[in-house]
């Protein structure tokens, strides 16, 4: 579920669940938390480029999963999620998102985790989370760091569909590319990144990263519990019902 490719000193990591829209289930979390370890590890890597495969950056969770676990494993399940993506900014190698297609729910706030943020102009952004019932999960500490508390209210209620141009000016996104071409845009952008000194570019995450992240891991943990409670009443229980969640 996740391609890895490596030119020169930036790897390109993509996620490949085409069928489903790059949904994240638990394997491809794994998998992905796996690849980027990895690479974090590798000398010969200094920047990685995460994307996916055509049409959609990321649809999110995968409800249809979701439809086998009961609340608590939905809960279990979410958390490992958000650990994964928490996980971004510890890394010491700089990752870069490049986005083309959609980027819903939990594939928006994918890429907020990341380092940097690349997205065509074209590209779909929403949080699709409170229109069926729930608040987010996870990781809504990213968006509030790139954007504010304000906006990342507004664009937590989900009401919008932000296209790239929107993205970028409200600072979801850092870059903006022509259609098509976000991911080119990500591996030049890491080129140059990848050129840095490793050490000054390592120490620049690990400076920042309390800064950014503040308390992500509270804040993880009390979203988890809301999304809870929130699939307990009537929006949420209707939206879940049609895949099978045992409430």
């Amino acid at each position: 579920m996740i391609k890895l490719e490596k030119k020169d000193r930036v790897a390109t990591v993509t996620l490949d669940r085409t069928e489903r829209r790059n949904a994240l289930n638990t394997v491809m979390v794994q998998e992905l938390d796996r690849a980027l370890a990895e690479l974090d590890r590798d000398e010969a890597i200094g920047a990685v480029v995460l994307t996916g495969a055509a049409p959609s950056f990321c649809a999110g969770s995968d409800l249809k999963e979701l439809g086998k676990m009961n609340l608590v494993e939905m809960a279990e399940h979410e958390a490992e999620t958000a650990s994964v993506a928490r996980h971004i900014g510890l890394l010491d190698t700089p990752v870069i998102a490049a986005v083309e297609g959609a980027a819903f729910g939990g594939g928006f706030i994918l890429a907020c985790c990341c380092d940097l943020v690349v997205t065509s102009a074209e590209a779909r952004w929403n949080l699709a989370e409170v229109p069926n019932g729930w608040l987010p999960p996870w990781g809504l500490q990213a968006l509030v760091s790139r954007v504010g508390a304000v906006t990342a209210r507004r664009l937590t209620w989900g009401h919008e569909v932000l296209s790239g141009e929107d993205a970028q000016r409200l600072g979801v996104a850092d870059y903006l590319a022509a259609n098509n071409d976000a991911v080119t845009q990500a591996q030049e952008l890491a080129a140059r990144i990848a050129a840095l000194p490793a050490p000054a570019v390592a120490s620049t995450k690990q400076f920042f990263s309390p800064l950014i992240n503040g308390a992500a891991e509270v804040t993880d943990a009390l979203a988890n519990r809301v999304f809870i409670d929130n699939c307990k009443h009537d929006t949420a229980k209707a939206t879940l019902s049609k895949f099978g969640v045992k409430l």
